[in-house]
């Protein structure tokens, strides 16, 4: 029986055995590669632009502005954002618009659509120096939502009943153990619309767009890349290669050097990746080889 654990468990225990008795002389490696191999052309040319991604949807700003931060750090001469996200809450994506705004401020700033730019993710690229859509992206849903579902007929159904203290009439508004009332819906009604105006105008004022035009430009519609560029929304369609080259260009860099992890942030990165894949396929019954 200790015999057929062992044959079962050796996928497990026999890379656990080899870090236990070579894990100095792993860490000696590592080191030797940082120090050797980290340290050649990369290191030799300094980095003059650099990419930002924003990608999935934004549920947190910390990412980006630590991105931004290792930007400013490099004292790079321009960024690339490079977008495709289908937004997220309101409050990272206006972080991460402002941070946007400040960043153009020290240098240009060129946001290129990859896939989709769409409510938070356009509103953080609006204050961009310019704007390069890939023509089969799509761009805008310049609007804002809040929705909660009500329980309360299922509640009844299993014999539940919520209990409430509160204290300020508002405090339960957009509850989902009752139907709102007349007073909360205006209510949640009215922070929605602020919040609303508020996109818009920053819009308007980012993109020179007439307000007076939110029907055409906004509205929460969802254009493709070419009608976008009709409405103000994007300057240019392209491809990222475009979007490279205008930054290089609003840059005055005649040798784009791209501001990247180093080889040594990259292998173990590798490394942790592989190790996670070979574990999960260990583990698993379906196997893929």
């Amino acid at each position: 029986m200790g015999e057929f654990l062992k044959r079962v468990l050796w996928p497990i225990t026999a890379p656990i055995g080899f870090i236990q008795n070579n894990f100095k002389a792993l860490i000696f490696l590592l080191i030797i590669f940082f120090i050797f191999y980290s340290s050649s052309e990369e290191k030799i040319k300094q980095p003059n632009l650099a990419k930002i991604y924003i990608n999935g949807p934004i549920m947190s700003a910390d990412k980006f502005l630590e991105d931004v931060k290792e930007v400013e750090d490099a004292k790079v001469k321009g960024v690339l954002l490079i977008v495709d996200s289908p937004g997220g809450s309101v409050a990272p994506s206006v972080e991460m618009a402002l941070t946007v705004k400040r960043l153009k401020a020290k240098m240009p700033v060129v946001a290129y659509a990859a896939g989709t730019m769409a409510s938070g993710s356009y509103y953080a690229s609006i204050w961009s120096n310019k704007i390069i859509a890939n023509p089969g992206s799509t761009v805008g849903s310049i609007g804002v939502l809040f929705e909660g579902a009500n329980v309360e007929g299922l509640m009844k159904k299993l014999g539940v009943e919520s209990q409430v203290i509160k204290a300020g009439e508002y405090k339960e508004a957009g509850t989902m153990f009752r139907k709102w009332t007349p007073k909360e819906r205006a209510h949640i009604e009215s922070l929605i619309d602020d919040t609303y105006k508020m996109f818009t105008e920053d819009v308007a004022n980012a993109r020179k767009l007439d307000i007076n035009k939110t029907a055409s430009f906004a509205d929460a519609k969802v254009f493709t890349a070419r009608a976008a560029k009709k409405e103000g929304l994007v300057d240019e369609l392209g491809t990222q290669y475009d979007a490279e080259m205008e930054l290089a260009k609003q840059a005055n860099v005649k040798e784009p050097v791209w501001l990247e992890k180093t080889k040594m942030n990259k292998f173990l990165e590798r490394l942790v990746t592989e190790t996670a894949s070979k574990l999960a396929v260990s583990f698993s019954g379906l196997k893929a080889y």
